[in-house]
């Protein structure tokens, strides 16, 4: 640092020292003892400390004239008061270990603190709102016109903001918004101290407040918001926003209207008190709130980094750059698709490697375990009951903290399928949180959204064996804390690659003005929710789950998925495998597939490599060619990969499905099959083309099977033939069907049991009951026992878009009546999947009485 002998003593340095001469005048026995070891601390601390000085906006530092100063700080700590000291002797300014002249009754100091941290042992914030010395020194200027003080504030940042270069111990110590106690501080000074940042402000000149003919109380209060506000803004500025909403969200919430009206109701209802009431719901926010910390996003992002590097070979992130260019200016809400645990980390940590914020992540209360919990509301996490809808104060403090946090600007991320899939293909989207993100929008307006859909794709699920034990009819098992000895069977195996796409982003305006171009007109004029709420929240689910599939990233292992499980003992030649994957790869990258989806840039040959690489593939060498085939353990996980994809490969499989038991089909038929088919495949699959598109879709995808030799077409155009004379052909077409050949007898299951028991006799819970029974058990005598085939949640979904169709409709009884149009629909399934497989599931379709 440099010595008080370096500033040459000019005019106004005679008067600056002039004013430190007469401090020390009213320096009393006690307070020189008191100085004299106030002293010998900042001697031992300049040891060590370095700090480097800021000016203010007009380049000076402190204030030139001999008005008197009292400096102020935003929190109390006795390291900054010393630094603070040692900088103002080196500029000879006036000190703050110092008494300021002219003020009656003044402490023997010259600075105040906004906040302070009281108690010996267990030290907790001062509640006092204002400085008992900002108190006094408004007081004695509101009673003496001729005095004026100059309010200086300082700030002092010990470590200021870290990079994860710094070191582990750094970063933790690093500042933060968090008052720290006495511990803290002296291990922060010992690390970062010499790396000390001392910034000083414009001075506030109290005359000019109490010119302004304000009562003392209130000039003080003004002042005191004055400061608060600005060091707010240069501690932003310094080391980020605080994001921590437990600290700074709980009156806010708590006190807010709609909070409030709750309480009362709930105060009401329950027969409690208001206090009561009240500190019920400051429980709700605190459980709910995230806590976050920078310093904990930077030493997470080494150790996931660490984790990465060691279960994965890599993560490919697609399309980053168009929402680079798309996010500023928007509040930014990301809705990825929900496959594991670790997508809630793998989004994070590449938002963050990306240069943005990571966003705040709503979690599942079942996260919120002992230690854990903790550590993810500091990384960005609040938590939500699984349903909350009959707990109206709940409800309401959690809309309430949401609704804050989003006109705040800060990013969010929530799934909005609700849960995992646990067979890999998307579920339906729930409405919850995209309806409070909506309304919260449209009561406050501030910043645009931008819904953001990502895709997360993996070669390896870390959950596989617990989602095939829950299709098997398991209870999902509670996450528990010893559930994290997990972690060390996990980094023993490789889980190749994760691949995220940055899908077509959804922006809510546009989306708005397509219901009502005039919607903030009539939000003004009625008070009632718009009629188009709900269809507008359905809409744009829809929109962002078709999004997300529009922007799949097709690696090796779904290749390996799509064309081993499409044969009947998942074995290929290692030829034939090598000609199929090169059929796969190029009917994933011309029309109709969508411009988006990304595809592996790996050759046939590389990919079965990779895959024996990955212990998914296993050799069996023969003299007329070696065969591949999938180890046994794998196969059943490898069909989460092979539905991650299934969807884009979905026209040219039903294509493929029409020529199983006919040589040939008419395009017509093959129109008018789409057509009634769309509505059910696009519910379960996401498909990226409308009921107007689908037809152009599907005669691109057949030109694709001709320009193969898969098929051909008579001269006239209306008819597609196999082609003849070439039984790989034929196999190929077999393969490609398999990948919809499962959904369709799904669909043909639902259809058969319905005509069975007829119309009027079964209720929506038998229904589900029966399909899931028969198809459990088709699964069990004709494939390998995959759970996915007779996962209820896919059952749910066609009979919800059957009745939606208005195919079933609920009686007086609720009970499912039909008419003859679903017989149509199950004798054109018939005709194309074959009179065997029509016989067999009308064989294993049972009645209900049987099945009770």
């Amino acid at each position: 640092m440099p010595s008080p002998d370096f500033f040459i003593c000019s005019g106004e340095s005679k008067l600056k020292y002039a004013a430190m001469t007469k401090q020390h005048e009213l320096i009393t026995l006690v307070a020189k003892l008191k100085l004299r070891w106030y002293l010998t601390l900042r001697w031992i601390l300049g040891l060590w400390v370095r700090f480097r000085v800021q000016a203010d906006a007009d380049g000076n530092t402190g204030t030139s004239d001999d008005r008197p100063v009292c400096y102020v700080l935003d929190a109390y700590a006795l390291s900054s008061v010393l630094i603070l000291d040692r900088c103002c002797e080196q500029q000879q300014l006036a000190r703050p270990l110092l008494p300021i002249p002219g003020i009656d009754g003044a402490p023997g100091r010259s600075y105040a603190v906004l906040k302070r941290l009281r108690g010996l042992f267990v030290r907790s914030p001062d509640p006092r709102r204002n400085s008992r010395m900002l108190a006094l020194l408004v007081e004695q200027c509101w009673q003496n016109p001729a005095l004026d003080v100059q309010l200086v504030p300082v700030t002092v940042l010990v470590g200021q903001r870290p990079s994860k270069d710094s070191g582990l111990t750094r970063v933790i110590f690093a500042e933060n918004w968090e008052i720290g106690g006495r511990f803290r501080r002296f291990v922060s000074t010992l690390v970062n101290g010499r790396k000390t940042f001392v910034q000083f402000s414009r001075p506030i000149s109290l005359r000019d407040l109490v010119d302004e003919g304000l009562e003392a109380p209130v000039a003080l209060r003004k002042v005191s918001r004055i400061l608060r506000v600005h060091f707010k803004r240069v501690r932003t500025a310094a080391i980020g926003p605080d994001l921590s909403h437990r600290r700074t969200m709980v009156d806010k919430v708590v006190n807010s209207p709609t909070v409030r009206a709750a309480i009362e109701e709930k105060a009401r209802r329950s027969r409690m008190t208001l206090e009561q009431a009240h500190r019920l719901a400051i429980k709700y926010v605190r459980e709910i709130a995230a806590n976050y910390s920078y310093s904990l996003i930077i030493v997470a992002e080494a150790l996931v980094s660490w984790f990465w590097n060691r279960i994965y070979n890599g993560i490919k992130l697609n399309h980053f750059e168009d929402f680079q260019h798309q996010a500023p200016g928007h509040e930014v809400i990301y809705v990825p698709c929900h496959r594991s645990h670790l997508d809630y980390i793998l989004l994070s940590y590449l938002v963050h490697e990306n240069g943005f914020v990571p966003p705040h992540i709503a979690a599942g209360i079942n996260l919120n375990l002992p230690v854990v919990g903790s550590l993810l509301r500091r990384g960005g996490a609040f938590f939500l009951r699984r349903s909350f809808r009959a707990h109206k104060l709940y409800a309401a403090v959690f809309h309430e903290y949401l609704s804050t946090i989003q006109t705040q600007g800060v990013s969010i991320e929530y799934f909005i399928e609700g849960t995992r899939s646990r067979t890999g293909r998307l579920l339906q989207p729930k409405g919850g949180m995209l309806a409070m993100s909506v309304r919260s929008y449209l009561n406050a307006p501030v910043r645009p959204i931008m819904f953001q859909p990502v895709y997360i794709g993996y070669e390896r699920i870390v959950e596989s064996d617990s989602y095939t034990t829950e299709l098997s009819g398991k209870a999902k098992r509670s996450e528990r804390l010893s559930d994290l000895r997990k972690i060390f069977g996990i980094l023993r195996h490789n889980y190749g690659e994760a691949h995220v796409s940055m899908c077509e982003p959804v922006f809510l305006d546009e989306l708005l003005e397509q219901y009502d171009a005039d919607w903030q007109g009539t939000l003004r004029r009625q008070s009632r929710r718009p009629e188009w709420m709900g269809s507008l929240i359905e809409d744009l689910g829809q929109m962002i789950m078709t999004r997300i599939n529009a922007s799949a990233d097709v690696n090796p292992v779904n290749l390996l998925a799509l064309v081993l499980l499409g044969t009947p003992r998942h074995a290929l030649g290692e030829k034939q495998l090598g000609r199929q994957i090169e059929l796969y790869k190029a009917l994933l990258s011309n029309k109709p597939t969508p411009g988006r989806v990304t595809v592996t840039a790996k050759t046939a040959e590389q990919i079965i490599e990779y895959g024996f690489r990955m212990e998914i593939l296993r050799r069996q060498e023969h003299t007329l060619g070696d065969i591949i085939s999938i180890r046994p353990d794998r196969a059943v996980g490898l069909t989460y990969l092979r539905n991650n994809v299934a969807h884009l490969v979905a026209l040219p499989s039903l294509v493929a499905c029409c020529f199983l038991e006919h040589r040939s089909f008419q395009v017509a038929h093959l129109h008018k099959f789409i057509t009634i088919a769309h509505p059910f495949l696009q519910s379960e699959l996401f498909l990226t083309w409308n009921q107007e598109q689908v037809t152009a879709a599907l005669d691109e995808s057949i030109e694709q099977l001709l320009s193969h030799g898969l098929l051909v077409r008579d001269e006239d155009g209306e008819t597609l033939y196999r082609t003849p004379d070439n039984p790989e052909a034929v196999m190929q077409l077999r393969i490609l069907a398999h990948s919809l050949l499962q959904t369709l007898h799904r669909y043909l299951i639902t259809i058969s049991i319905l005509a069975r028991n007829g119309s009027g006799v079964l209720s929506r819970a038998e229904l589900e009951r029966l399909c899931i029974h028969t198809a459990q058990r088709i699964s069990m005598l004709h494939e390998f026992d995959a759970p996915e085939f007779y996962d209820k949640y896919l059952f749910k979904g066609f009979i919800a878009q059957l009745r939606k169709t208005g195919y079933l409709s609920p009686n007086q009884d609720n009970r499912l009546v039909f008419d003859r149009r679903l017989e149509m629909i199950s004798k054109d399934a018939q005709f194309i999947l074959g009179e065997a497989i029509r016989q067999e599931i009308d064989r294993q379709a049972p009645l209900a009485e049987n099945d009770a």
